[in-house]
């Protein structure tokens, strides 16, 4: 797959730009509403995408040797899925031909603040969910000989 290619799968939802506070002695994963300060808020998508990890210091690579392994993504993100083997979900825009079902299918970020809109101390008052971690792709029983 090419890098272009790659890029597509990306159904523009926003919630890889989303603070996640993680809980490491419950394992919980709190999602906020908080999106990255280069998120823009308006149009789902990185205001200087080229530089984000220059620039956002904790801002992570998808890549396909990753995709499967990052437990923090969404159940939804394509790359994930596709890591899992599973398919496109069917409000795709690669199967749709439009954006606008991924804010009909409830995934899509809406109503975020940025970052540096807020008072860090205040960050566990915009938690609006408990997130799944990844499940792990179940390897298959070896078959004998």
């Amino acid at each position: 797959m090419s890098d272009a290619e790659w890029e597509k799968l990306c159904d523009g939802c926003g919630k890889c730009c989303l603070v996640l506070l993680d809980e490491t002695d419950t394992g919980r994963l709190y999602e906020t509403n908080v999106a990255c300060r280069l998120f823009d808020v308006k149009k789902r998508r990185c205001a200087d995408y080229a530089n984000r990890t220059r620039i956002v210091k904790d801002c992570v690579r998808l890549t396909p040797a990753n995709a499967g392994a990052l437990d923090w993504m969404p159940e939804s993100c394509a790359y994930r899925r596709l890591a899992r083997g599973e398919g496109l979900p069917d409000w795709h825009p690669l199967l749709t031909g439009t954006a606008k079902n991924v804010e009909d299918a409830g995934v899509a970020v809406m109503n975020a603040v940025n970052e540096p809109d807020i008072d860090a101390d205040d960050i566990w008052d915009y938690v609006v969910a408990v997130r799944p971690r990844g499940r792990k792709k179940k390897p298959r029983p070896k078959k004998r000989a």
